[in-house]
């Protein structure tokens, strides 16, 4: 077959249709922008008032009278170090491996026994478990040498502890020792901007409003309501709206209508 030349009208054609891809082509700057834009949290709006704030909590008790932790422990040392391993894992893959591991090792001590490579073996498939095993072993030690391999049940000494930040500390006050406190995750922050029930740009502001908006009646057991209807309702890229408790309060201006 004899070889035929690209006119030059097909070649012209062809960088036409490369160069039109290209300017389609939406930087990524861009779509950062746009990210931060659409998802930025409604901050300016009015505060939600008492009598609804109430009514939200009413019905997410109704539904779910006992809210607890999905986290599976015996002991607030136990908490402890699951908290510590659920830094950016599930619960699930979190229990997985603490069921194993708390079945050689449920003290501070006997976990310091264990060593830095045993411990690794226990929690290898949970992200960051070389940090996370460094992390525990100090925490016991500190918890060996300054507390009598008792948890600690301050903020401040809490937050001593390698591998525990506010939001860690907030968890082992409220469920190890019922203190009214709100850790703030990601679940937790996406349902109180959504709603409108405590709008803010930053966890610590979110916190901040939740323990003004939250009746006193509510407070101690809320942390645990608004990070479940988070993590199984009001979801990030598709809120189950028509299954939401508290879908005509809510104050979404995108919820899905029923």
């Amino acid at each position: 077959m004899k070889y035929v030349p690209p006119s030059q009208n097909s070649i012209d054609a062809r960088t036409r249709c490369q160069t039109v891809k290209r300017t389609r082509a939406v930087p990524l700057e861009t779509i950062r922008l746009f990210a931060r834009v659409m998802l930025r949290p409604r901050v300016d709006r009015q505060p939600m008032n008492t009598e609804k704030r109430r009514a939200i909590f009413e019905r997410l008790k109704h539904a779910n009278p006992r809210p607890t932790t999905e986290l599976q422990y015996r002991n607030p040392f136990e908490l402890l170090v699951s908290v510590i391993l659920s830094a950016q894992a599930t619960d699930k893959s979190v229990n997985k491996a603490t069921a194993e591991l708390f079945k050689v090792a449920r003290t501070p001590r006997q976990i310091q026994s264990l060593g830095l490579r045993s411990l690794k073996r226990y929690i290898k498939t949970i992200g960051l478990y070389n940090t996370k095993a460094a992390n525990i072993l100090k925490t016991c030690k500190i918890l060996l040498e300054k507390h009598g391999e008792q948890v600690p049940a301050t903020r401040e000494e809490l937050q001593a502890l390698p591998g525990v930040g506010r939001k860690t500390a907030n968890v082992i006050l409220n469920t190890a020792f019922g203190q009214p406190t709100i850790a703030v995750d990601t679940h937790i922050f996406r349902v109180a901007n959504r709603t409108g029930l405590a709008p803010g740009k930053n966890v610590l502001i979110v916190e901040k409003n939740l323990l003004e908006a939250v009746p006193e009646a509510y407070r101690h057991d809320a942390h645990h309501w608004l990070i479940l209807h988070g993590r199984y309702t009001c979801t990030a890229r598709k809120p189950r709206c028509a299954e939401c408790v508290i879908y005509d309060l809510c104050e979404y201006s995108a919820k899905v209508k029923r």
